[in-house]
């Protein structure tokens, strides 16, 4: 498994990323943990969780995929670079949630509790809050730094003008700043490649796409003329209803039917070509990838192996998925 700089940074991180938000939900732990042991055994030592997760399980499970992290990590953390979030509801009470001062410090606290350690190596803002002043936040960050819970800080979800004014805030105020962002980017969603992805090449951001596959719709394996399947990520309990706005509609089937037949003629599993296509995007740092079996990170692992796509492929899968590049980035 290649590594690459994490962004402007002196930390390397596999060049991809454990995405663990089914564990505790459509994973037990004893699932968990082998999907866990297959990416080790592949190469992957970069993980990614959130306090929240597991994605779509409510409020009785939240916090429960840090356990199932932590404690397969016992006794080998430090083998691993461990990335969790903040900014969920994590509680009845209303500063239990967002990224206040006060909720951002308790958040850490609470996250390294789960984890079993005593910080994290990336510590990230799971979206933006409109409540709370940018400044607020930022300095909450610095404290969390400074304090040695976290190496490094980040954010999920964030437009890029929010991520320039966050830049220029850290600058004047000479506090720590967002060192890598998390978006979601596949070939159906690409609308971060018209400012996101270029801001991100030029202040040297690390970035760790989610939904690289598109929730698994990329695999191919979905039929169009059927319901989605249970125990697929468009029937995880409370996302899925989510996963289906952001992919279950027949002109993302009429983008599969045409990316299978370019697969078929370049010899590639549909995954894999998907996978690869992410990869050979310049300001992409690391692709989080998710798998409710381990056999399924196998395509993911390949495609890391083999590396980016020729010029050619990649320009004619270009073509094909232009129109996801208007996709509204809000959606």
């Amino acid at each position: 498994m290649e590594h690459v700089r994490f962004g402007r940074t002196g930390l390397r991180v596999s060049r991809l990323c454990l995405g663990t938000m089914t564990f505790g939900l459509q994973c037990d732990e004893a699932r968990s943990n082998a999907i866990l042991d297959a990416a080790s055994a592949g190469g992957v030592d970069f993980l990614d969780t959130a306090d929240v997760y597991p994605l779509g399980g409510g409020h009785n499970t939240v916090g429960r995929t840090e356990q199932i992290v932590g404690n397969w990590l016992r006794g080998k953390r430090h083998n691993f670079v461990v990335a969790t979030k903040c900014a969920g509801v994590m509680g009845r009470n209303p500063w239990n949630q967002g990224t206040s001062r006060k909720h951002v410090l308790a958040a850490i606290d609470e996250s390294l509790k789960r984890l079993g350690t005593d910080y994290v190596d990336l510590y990230q803002l799971h979206r933006y809050d409109d409540n709370a002043p940018l400044d607020e936040t930022l300095e909450a960050l610095d404290t969390v730094v400074r304090s040695g819970k976290a190496r490094y800080v980040g954010v999920s979800n964030w437009p890029a003008y929010r991520i320039a004014r966050a830049l220029g805030r850290s600058e004047l105020k000479n506090i720590v700043r967002i060192e890598s962002v998390q978006p979601r980017y596949n070939m159906l969603f690409r609308g971060y490649e018209r400012d996101l992805l270029p801001l991100c090449a030029e202040e040297k951001i690390a970035v760790i796409p989610y939904n690289p596959l598109a929730g698994g719709l990329l695999t191919g394996k979905h039929d169009a003329k059927a319901a989605p399947p249970e125990g697929s990520r468009f029937k995880l309990g409370t996302a899925g209803a989510r996963y289906q706005e952001r992919y279950w509609h027949s002109r993302e089937f009429e983008t599969i039917d045409a990316l299978r037949a370019i697969a078929a003629d370049a010899g590639l599993g549909m995954a894999t070509m998907a996978m690869r296509w992410v990869l050979s995007e310049p300001a992409i740092t690391a692709p989080i990838i998710g798998a409710s079996k381990p056999e399924q990170l196998a395509d993911s692992l390949a495609a890391a192996e083999q590396g980016p796509l020729p010029e050619d492929l990649k320009k004619k899968l270009d073509d094909v998925t232009h129109e996801w590049r208007a996709v509204d980035a809000e959606r």
